[in-house]
């Protein structure tokens, strides 16, 4: 693992690489892809289930592709209570938070005879898609679920990779609390493609949350415009700043709960303390010796990690700005002190008691996220994301004359003489 100091010219190297890492794909999967995508397009339920065949290994069929009922129940008698009980405390937080968000519409009388306004429509269908390939993820489900059914989606549909064609219990149980009334057995691009086509056996869906692969990511890239997507998801990120008053075992968890994420995974740890940045060295190489994802991190550190040397925790900030991280921890004197020099960040963990991990799963807070930098202009999965917006307009004859010639005129510059008589036309019934 890395330690670089700001001003080398290694970091400029490193940061490049860092910026670069997950945006873009080889070749061969947008191939594949876009041949999945098509081909599901085109023929639907029958390339759905080849796929599903293809690449998760069990068969599908128009009656088992959903789960029943009955599997449904078996699903949720597995459950373990203490597990079902922290998914419903975890779902009662992420609720309160969320309800926060509930938008609403208006409308404006501009003098007589005008009303403008706007409506807040919640989406019909949505498409959640969680994954089910090295581990599940009910946090997942919860996040996209939630602020879904607050928002007023009257339909959501879960799309999840199944192991051997059989529900996992975690899975089952979190839709059950997430308000999640139909869930499909299928995954990968397939399932990305079906979401957003619709095919016999899967509805279309107006559009498509939750984090994926690198070939659902690209699927979600590719159908976006034949249905909307959530964001572009890339692999998961850290950037904790810390100064002499950190506690280098806070440090070192945190970075190291990021890096076991998978090969791809950033841990990124600024300070301006030479001696702080050896001891999180330290700290780091003791506890990654007892982990049970000691391959997976080992690879993250050596590819993605580094520990940055900066000249104050100001400039940590900036550097941190420019990465605009999906997470970023502040475990110094003062963190909410620094919080207004914050610009880029998905979510911000203010001290030393505010891990990530909390962030995850039940602070309450939603953890999908914007990543790879695209927290410039990204903000995290919310209720206001099932909403669409419509405008309303109304004008009286008098209101109406009152801008008739101007926007005659405005039609006349853009050489749109249609346009032109649709003002004229009524200006010489009422003359």
């Amino acid at each position: 693992m890395k330690i670089i100091k700001s001003n080398a010219d290694e970091f400029e190297k490193f940061f490049r690489e860092l910026r670069q890492r997950g945006s873009s794909y080889s070749s061969s999967i947008w191939s594949s892809v876009a041949t999945i995508v098509s081909g599901v397009a085109a023929e639907g339920d029958k390339a759905l289930f080849k796929y599903t065949k293809m690449f998760d290994g069990y068969k599908l069929t128009a009656s088992s592709a959903e789960v029943t009922s009955s599997e449904k129940k078996k699903a949720l008698e597995q459950i373990k209570p203490e597990d079902l009980k922290v998914i419903q405390l975890a779902a009662r937080r992420i609720e309160d938070y969320h309800r926060r968000q509930i938008a609403h519409g208006y409308r404006m009388k501009e003098g007589k005879g005008v009303e403008l306004g706007q409506r807040l429509l919640p989406l019909r269908r949505v498409g959640i898609y969680a994954p089910g390939g090295k581990a599940s993820y009910p946090s997942t489900i919860l996040m996209a679920a939630i602020p879904a059914r607050i928002a007023g989606v009257k339909e959501i549909i879960l799309v999840s990779p199944a192991k051997e064609g059989k529900l996992n219990p975690l899975v089952a149980s979190a839709a059950e609390v997430g308000g999640v009334k139909r869930i499909f057995k299928i995954g990968g691009a397939q399932a990305i493609a079906a979401l957003a086509y619709g095919t016999k056996t899967i509805p279309r869906v107006d559009k498509i949350v939750g984090p994926g692969n690198a070939y659902v990511t690209a699927s979600k890239k590719l159908v976006f415009g034949q249905v909307d997507i959530d964001m572009i998801a890339g692999p998961s990120e850290v950037v904790v700043i810390a100064d002499n008053t950190a506690d280098a075992r806070f440090v070192a968890a945190d970075m190291l709960a990021q890096a076991e994420h998978d090969e791809m995974a950033a841990a990124i740890f600024l300070t301006p303390s030479e001696s702080r940045a050896n001891d999180v060295l330290k700290e780091i190489y003791r506890q990654i010796k007892t982990s049970p994802r000691k391959k997976i991190i080992e690879k993250s550190l050596a590819r993605y990690c580094a520990i940055i040397i900066t000249k104050n925790v100001n400039e940590a900030v900036d550097i941190a700005n420019l990465f605009a991280p999906e997470h970023l921890e502040l475990i110094v004197r003062n963190p909410k002190k620094i919080l207004d020099r914050v610009r880029n960040a998905g979510a911000v963990f203010l001290g030393s008691y505010t891990p990530e991990v909390l962030g995850d799963y039940l602070a309450g807070t939603n953890h999908i996220l914007p990543t790879g930098g695209t927290a410039r202009f990204s903000s995290p999965l919310g209720v206001y994301d099932f909403y669409k917006r419509m405008s309303v307009l109304s004008f009286s004859w008098e209101a109406f004359k009152k801008l008739s010639k101007h926007a005659a005129h405005f039609a006349r510059m853009e050489g749109l003489y249609a346009h032109v008589n649709s003002i004229l036309v009524r200006s010489k019934v009422r003359e």
